[in-house]
């Protein structure tokens, strides 16, 4: 990733972004409200909270500034329209900061929140306004990213339906498209004021324009710059005085700043480059200045003259095939800690840890690419459960928080280890070297590196990278220097806690400086320490024991000094928290949610999956515990903790009922020639508003020209003569695993789908397909016939330039007869109208949705009754429905997901309806894609579920479902309390 003059990187995008922060041109210190004046390395801000204060929000080449104190940002993203459930978002961000993060990048989509021009919802499962104060009440700042084109992986990027048909040309200044946009700004913008930090009304810290935008990848700079300049004046016109910044997708260095004006952009406008790191790559390294041009391209750096480090993304993972193509090349956690502790080496100090929750890609949301999960890659999985992932997040975001030595780093020189990319940084006040390691061989590698006047042994596996500290202050008492990574560094009551960490198997070696030999106390018999010279060496074998403890008093330092060892399982389970009352760490349970004192009573909220033990060390006189709201026996130690008496109860068994009582009915009446569709629209339009040519001869079909921009599409047409007919040739554009089924006069004529996504039809936006089909002679006859068509298309184009592939047709295009030219006379229907509470991404055209057969209610009760696995051979769609009732414990949070297993060779479709909520496609025999979450809140965990599967199958083999089935993905005993999402029947 490169990094320009004044820049902040984005966060999103299909790879890793970064962001870099510098000074003030000289002379304008002060002039501008961003613009830093110089802060030393001290403690960081507390953290933020709604306080009705005002802040001042800054940077300097090194860091990001809160009210004149240096702040490492440490942000995931998590995208609020892939939880349909507001009760879990503050599940998932209480996860977040407690491994770790100290923001959450959240993205805000225009076509979730807009169904057709001028109508907007911030209500239910959109409520903008109680994420942002969920936010500040968890204690994270907010990056905010409303577009307007978001890319993250969803239809069109984000940009409503309705715009594709729109007579406009978006991310342009054309000022018909920028009147769209003002109005969505202007809605999103009205929320986000009452929640600015600056302002101690909420926590929004930073807010990013657009995503990934290059000026038609440099063919009209001119216009690129005039469409950012009016975004950027939109902003700031609407009250949002915090920083802003773009991305510069691909690192072209295109559109830096200075090179448009906007006010006081010139020092107040945050940019940077994006660069990729797949999981099979190496993270780039670009630890030299590059061109310094104002097109910076694949040379340009964090270091860049004129330019400071301050942020690096983190990509999702190389893995957008999901369940269309099957490939993954999936994270590890070595793949994590690489990456992030090359951008570390950056001197980057705000990171953006890309995606910390993934979430689901429900309904039609998601873009041609993206399958309808979005975990691939993410630290906390679908289902909110953690993965390895979580391991250098949760050390390296609570070392960057927590040891403020890292605020302020610049390149230093140092000793190179032969078989490692060697990396050294020191803070210049206060003296403190950091060294980074990085393997990217196939081989782990042994060696040592010369630091601190010794040699220090350090082992690297392969692919993978460490951290090592030398000169690094803990209060009064100084570590000369040590082969584990420091975790995080608190005073909890009378004394200091330090934690250190690395692998299971490792020897750990500090070396602290006292001048006389200090007192020790080993609190576990792993333990090892000598006293020589000066230097107090301890060393520990991780894991060899649990949580390793280590006392170490002096005279000189007034604080005792506790230094904790952890492998990476036992680092895990240790969490800091900070209270009015002063700082803690709690050691024991699967998390920690909150931590409240009253008096001598600490109250603790968490989790716990198996038995666990609870030890706290937190704010003087503390005597007494309490977990979820129950007492806990508890007694001091000699470490000064607060340690339970016997271990916190693991989650009780929860078991999930067997999904039985199915009833099914057939449908696709639209195919028979008597259907009444007189009050379907008329495809009489001669010119279409999109992207893509009408083909000569024919009327307009696209779906999206008639307002029907999601789902499923029905046509008609109807035409009289058939007898010299001996074929139907239908050309479609329905994008990758597009499918298209014909029928005349009732009588399947077949079914034609597309390919899969790769590398060279994704940027194209289109994927178009021709069917023909045959004709059989009984169906050759004079007199009226109806040539039925339903075209199931993937979503539009995210469309990363300006280019306009995200406005290509989708939809019928062309329709031709082999033997005869008959007047065709169409109509077309889609989605009726969007549902009102669930929103305009979550139905299609199909005569069961327009009928209400997926919502709870709905009178089936003369529908067939069938088991499954089913074997039967159709061609349309066909309907289940079921309920089934849990009784889940109010005190466990159970994650439950929806399973469908068949044969791989049979091919047809579902979607999967929970009480009305469409939760996304499972295409048998495509890909590993079998388990669909079912959001809590969507789920009624204690009550009564109506689960509805619309089955699209075809003539060439049996269709099923075969076994379909409730599977416990996770549980754990706490969690929050979840109120049931509105999901009206009938």
């Amino acid at each position: 990733m490169a990094l320009s003059r004044r820049s902040f990187s984005a966060l999103a995008g299909t790879a890793v972004l970064g962001l870099a922060l510098s000074g003030a041109r000289p002379g304008t210190e002060g002039s501008w409200p961003h613009v830093a004046r110089f802060a030393p390395t001290g403690p960081p801000p507390q953290p933020p909270r709604a306080d009705g204060r005002l802040h001042t929000v800054g940077f300097d080449r090194h860091s990001l500034l809160v009210d004149g104190r240096r702040l490492v940002l440490w942000s995931g993203e998590m995208h609020l329209f892939r939880l349909p459930s507001p009760s879990l978002w503050r599940d998932v961000l209480q996860k977040m900061r407690a491994y770790g993060h100290n923001a959450v990048s959240v993205q805000v989509a225009w076509n979730y929140h807009s169904p057709a021009p001028g109508q907007y919802d911030f209500t239910g499962v959109r409520d903008l306004d109680l994420f942002l104060r969920t936010a500040a009440e968890t204690g994270l700042y907010v990056v905010l990213r409303p577009g307007p084109r978001l890319d993250a992986g969803i239809d069109g990027g984000g940009l409503p339906g309705w715009l594709t048909a729109a007579q406009d040309r978006a991310r342009t200044p054309d000022p018909a498209y920028l009147r769209h946009v003002d109005e969505w700004l202007g809605r999103v913008n009205a929320i986000a004021a009452r929640h600015l930090f600056t302002r101690g009304r909420g926590t929004v810290l930073l807010y990013r324009i657009d995503d990934g935008y290059d000026g038609y990848d440099g063919v009209d700079e001119p216009a690129g710059r005039a469409y950012l300049h009016h975004l950027y004046e939109k902003v700031r016109a609407d009250g949002i005085d915090v920083p802003l910044f773009r991305n510069d997708q691909g690192g072209k260095g295109h559109l830096l700043p200075g090179t448009f004006s906007s006010g006081d952009q010139q020092v107040d406008w945050l940019h940077g480059f994006d660069g990729p790191a797949s999981p099979d790559q190496s993270p780039p390294v670009r630890e030299y200045p590059g061109t310094g041009r104002r097109t910076g391209g694949a040379s340009a750096g964090p270091r860049t003259p004129g330019s400071a480090p301050a942020s690096r993304g983190d990509d999702r993972s190389d893995a957008r095939g999901g369940w269309y193509t099957g490939v993954r090349r999936p994270r590890d956690a070595a793949h994590e800690r690489r990456l992030h502790l090359t951008h570390l080496a950056h001197g980057i100090t705000a990171h953006q840890v890309r995606t910390a929750f993934g979430g689901t890609s429900w309904g039609w949301l998601p873009a041609p690419s993206v399958p309808a999960s979005y975990d691939d890659g993410a630290a906390l999985d679908e289902s909110r459960r953690p993965t390895e992932r979580l391991v250098p997040v949760h050390q390296i975001g609570h070392m960057l928080q927590r040891i403020p030595d890292f605020a302020r780093l610049e390149r230093a020189n140092g000793a190179k280890v032969p078989g490692l990319k060697t990396f050294h940084l020191r803070n210049p006040d206060t003296g403190t070297r950091v060294h980074v390691l990085r393997n990217d061989g196939d081989r782990e590698v042994s060696s040592t590196l010369r630091a601190a006047g010794s040699d220090l042994p350090v082992t690297v596996p392969a692919r993978d990278a460490r951290l090592l500290v030398t000169g690094l202050t803990l209060g009064r008492h100084r570590v000369r220097c040590s082969t584990a990574q420091p975790m995080l560094f608190l005073a909890a009551g009378r004394q200091d806690v330090a934690v250190f960490c690395g692998r299971r198997g490792e020897m750990a070696r500090v070396l602290l400086e006292y001048a006389e030999e200090p007192r020790v106390d080993r609190l576990s018999q792993q333990a090892a320490y000598v006293y020589d010279r000066g230097l107090l060496r301890v060393t520990v074998p991780l894991g060899a024991g649990g949580l390793i403890g280590v006392r170490v008093e002096d005279a000189a330092a007034e604080r005792p000094l506790l230094l904790l060892f952890a492998d990476e399982a036992t680092s895990m389970r240790l969490w800091p928290y900070d209270t009015p009352s002063g700082s803690l760490l709690v050691h024991g349970p699967a998390l920690l949610r909150t931590a409240t004192v009253r008096g001598s009573t600490l109250h603790l909220t968490g989790d716990t999956v198996a038995g666990s033990p609870l030890e706290v060390w937190g704010p003087h006189g503390i005597s007494r515990l309490t977990w979820n709201g129950r007492a806990v026996p508890a007694s001091v130690t000699g470490s000064e903790s607060l340690r339970a008496h016997a271990p916190l109860p693991g989650v009780p068994e929860v078991r999930l009922p067997e999904l039985d009582g199915w009833r099914m009915r057939t449908e696709n009446p639209e195919a028979g020639p008597g259907f009444d569709d007189s009050d379907w629209q008329v495809a009489d339009r001669t010119s279409s508003l999109g992207a893509t040519p009408v083909p000569k001869g024919q009327p307009v079909l696209f779906a999206d020209d008639y307002g029907f921009p999601y789902g499923d599409v029905w046509y008609r047409g109807t035409f009289t003569d058939a007898t010299g007919i001996g074929s139907v040739s239908l050309t479609y554009d329905a994008g990758p695993h597009g499918l298209l089924m014909a029928w005349l006069d009732g009588h399947p004529l077949g079914t034609h789908r597309m390919p899969g996504p790769d590398m060279s039809t994704l940027p194209e936006g289109s994927g178009t397909g021709t069917a023909v089909f045959p004709v059989d002679p009984p169906l050759r006859t004079p007199g009226r016939h109806v040539l039925s068509v339903l075209v199931r298309r993937t979503r539009h184009d995210r469309d990363g330039t300006a280019h306009g592939t995200r406005g290509a047709a989708r939809g019928l295009a062309a329709v031709s007869f082999g033997g005869g030219t008959p007047r065709v006379r169409w109509r077309l229907q889609g989605t009726a109208a969007p549902d009102p509470v669930r929103g305009p991404l979550n139905n299609g055209g199909l005569y069961g949705e327009r009928e209400g057969w997926h919502l709870p209610g709905f009178p089936d009760h003369d529908w067939e009754r069938v088991g499954f696995p089913r074997a039967v051979r159709r061609q349309g769609v066909t309907w289940y429905r079921t309920t089934f009732a849990l009784d889940v414990p109010p005190d466990v949070d159970a994650s439950v997901g929806l399973t469908l297993d068949d044969d791989r060779y049979r091919s047809y479709r579902v979607q999967i309806f929970l009480n009305g909520w469409n939760m996304g496609q499972y295409i048998n025999g495509t890909g590993p894609r079998r388990t669909f979450v079912l959001p809590n809140g969507i789920l009624r965990t204690r009550g009564t579920n109506t689960l509805a599967l619309a089955v699209l199958s075809e003539l060439t083999t049996l269709s099923g479902p075969g076994r379909v089935r409730l599977r416990l993905l996770g549980a754990a005993a706490g969690g929050v309390p979840v109120e049931p999402v509105d999901s009206p029947g009938r």
